[in-house]
């Protein structure tokens, strides 16, 4: 039942209470600014109620001075000739605003920087929740939008923070002190400038309901805009080699056009509100002029009391202008930070348990006691999986694709956890580790194996932070990578494409197969390492693999059986369970669904021999 009251509270509040309530540690770290900030603040208000008077005392003591009531009580004033007087308050006059500007000055400065400083943070906290979100979230959330809310979302806060909140704040203070000192001169007057006030804050509350409403609708929009730019990009390839252009601009375009239609409206919805306050403004200052003449008149109140108070009333709606101005921008703000207020609420599916310790130097026994796994409720992806690894053993993982083995590897780096059952190294259950502690000492080569847009040697290292130069050219030497790099423009400091692509794929391969030997790790995962490679450079990606798994325990997966045939064990998987194991040639005396796959990747390479027997004698 408490779901609903925060919607509701959100919706009223446009979600600012529960952001400051979620980044309150944040914003206690910017203390002494803050307070330093305030303090200006208010001395800019308590000038900025000082400003009118000035004006009050030279109307009603030099150039009215019938309607005077009383000097100012201070000798060395009321001895002044009244040019002396006129010049003692003009000079007051420049004097108060200059001292307002400075005090505006550092108020803004401290402000925007505590801001500053507090957003900054933010953005590295989301960065580094991101960086540590399950698989699963990842697989259902879309990078451009997640890449939005880091960058944009992030930038928008801190703009409206110092644009628009900021001024907001003072005004809204000031405004509380005119009301009082209004109240002070004549009661009457007062409760005429403030009677529109209720219509104002109707009119405001609605209105900005529907503006935020329209604007968390379009940066929805902006994110899935991300997204598709993200994928397309990403993907250029692909995309225009089957000629999806044309249907990825029509998706972009949609979402395009109905950002700018949210757009048009909430900007239309924001200017209407600016104008009924300009609206009441002047029904305001008409009302309070209409009466305060009047008493004038009866000399029930000074010329310059009547100035003082149209000013103040003009200057009191200012905040009312300001809020209708910069609605648009803080409804988009708050549907900003409550957008990443979503992510930070996201908890990890897959974290470090309470009491959970280093691992230890493993040595590389690893056991599946029972384990089942799901991606989704009663979709079982593994089912009752039980076998043992020790320490030093090759054990090949084949079958269909889509049985599984992709993902039991999976559950041994713990990027899932098994629904049922458990996994356990040296004796110990996974989850009693710390992640880091645990993935550090599993080296990982993948098909596709991902490298990043930074030097080689860094890309190298990225398997063991902090390894040497020596170090990284001994893992590149075991991976036959060292002549090719050192054939490059600047060897080990050659700057590398995105994701590798100024390399070749059996390079990038072995530039992998370097990172991962210089981590040393006694667990090794090869998720089909050399698939399609030519023949050359799968001799050399075979070779290197050889060097890198030699003694430590190996997990193989491949659809090519020619590299499984020198496992110690092989688990032949199939819709989500262990169908045979054993040697290969146990399995192949067992004639089941290994010996015929087997039988017929032999067959396919003696056909494939005689045609290139027939080509080369053609």
């Amino acid at each position: 039942m408490a779901r609903p009251d925060r919607k509701n509270l959100r919706a009223a509040l446009p979600g600012i209470v529960r952001i400051l309530r979620r980044f309150s540690p944040q914003i206690q770290k910017q203390k002494f600014l803050l307070i330093v900030s305030f303090a200006a603040l208010m001395a800019e208000i308590f000038l900025h109620l000082l400003e009118p008077w000035p004006l009050k005392f030279i109307f009603d003591y030099i150039l009215l001075p019938g309607f005077r009531t009383k000097p100012f009580g201070i000798p060395f004033i009321d001895g002044l000739s009244p040019f002396a007087l006129l010049t003692a308050l003009t000079v007051g006059l420049v004097a108060i605003a200059a001292l307002r500007a400075t005090a505006a000055y550092f108020s803004v400065v401290g402000m925007s920087l505590a801001a500053t400083n507090v957003l900054t943070e933010i953005r590295a906290d989301l960065y580094s929740h991101l960086q540590r979100l399950s698989l699963s979230f990842h697989h259902k959330a879309k990078s451009g939008d997640l890449i939005t809310r880091v960058t944009s979302d992030i930038d928008r806060m801190r703009e409206v923070t110092v644009m628009a909140v900021m001024p907001l704040l003072a005004h809204s203070f000031t405004l509380v002190g005119m009301i009082a000192v209004m109240f002070w001169l004549h009661w009457e007057l007062a409760l005429i400038a403030i009677a529109v006030f209720p219509l104002f804050i109707f009119s405001t509350i609605r209105l900005t309901k529907r503006i935020r409403q329209v604007v968390r609708q379009q940066r929805q929009r902006e994110g899935a805009m991300a997204a598709t730019a993200a994928e397309s990009i990403g993907a250029i390839k692909i995309v225009q080699a089957l000629s999806l252009q044309d249907m990825l601009e029509d998706s972009f375009f949609s979402h395009n056009r109905q950002s700018l239609k949210d757009s048009a409206k909430a900007q239309r919805l924001a200017a209407g509100l600016e104008r009924m306050v300009e609206l009441l403004v002047g029904i305001s200052v008409a009302l309070v002029l209409w009466r305060g003449v009047q008493l004038v008149l009866v000399r029930s109140l000074t010329p310059g009391d009547l100035l003082v108070f149209v000013n103040y009333l003009r200057i009191a709606f200012k905040p009312m202008r300001q809020l209708a101005k910069y609605t648009g921008q803080i409804a988009k703000a708050t549907a900003s930070g409550e957008r990443i207020l979503d992510v930070l609420d996201t908890v990890p599916d897959i974290r470090d348990a309470r009491g959970a310790k280093d691992a230890p130097p493993l040595q590389g026994y690893v056991q599946f006691e029972n384990v089942s796994f799901a991606y989704e409720p009663k979709k079982g992806i593994l089912r009752h999986f039980t076998f043992e690894v020790h320490p030093g053993q090759h054990v090949a993982l084949v079958g269909p694709s889509g049985g599984g083995k992709s993902t039991l590897v999976s559950l041994l780096l713990r990027l899932y956890d098994p629904v049922e059952g458990r996994i356990l190294v040296d004796g110990h259950d996974l989850r009693g580790y710390k992640l880091q502690s645990l993935r550090r000492q599993i080296s990982v080569v993948l098909q596709d194996s991902i490298l990043f847009a930074t030097s080689v040697r860094d890309n190298i290292a990225y398997g063991s932070l902090g390894a040497s130069d020596r170090e990284i050219e001994q893992a590149a030497r075991l991976a036959n990578a060292h002549d090719f790099i050192m054939a490059m423009p600047e060897g080990y400091d050659t700057i590398l494409g995105e994701r590798g692509a100024t390399l070749s794929g059996g390079q990038r391969q072995r530039i992998a197969i370097a990172r991962a030997a210089v981590r040393q790790a006694p667990i090794v995962i090869l998720d089909e390492p050399t698939t399609g490679l030519d023949k050359e450079n799968e001799h050399a990606v075979n070779e290197a693999l050889e060097r890198l798994t030699k003694g430590r325990t190996t997990f193989l997966i491949s659809h090519n059986l020619k590299p499984v045939v020198q496992a110690d064990f092989i688990l032949y998987i199939e819709g989500g369970q262990i169908l045979e194991q054993g040697t290969h040639a146990e399995l192949i005396r067992l004639g089941g669904r290994y010996a015929a796959m087997y039988a017929l990747q032999s067959a396919i390479g003696e056909d494939s021999r005689e045609d290139d027997a027939y080509v080369v004698s053609g």
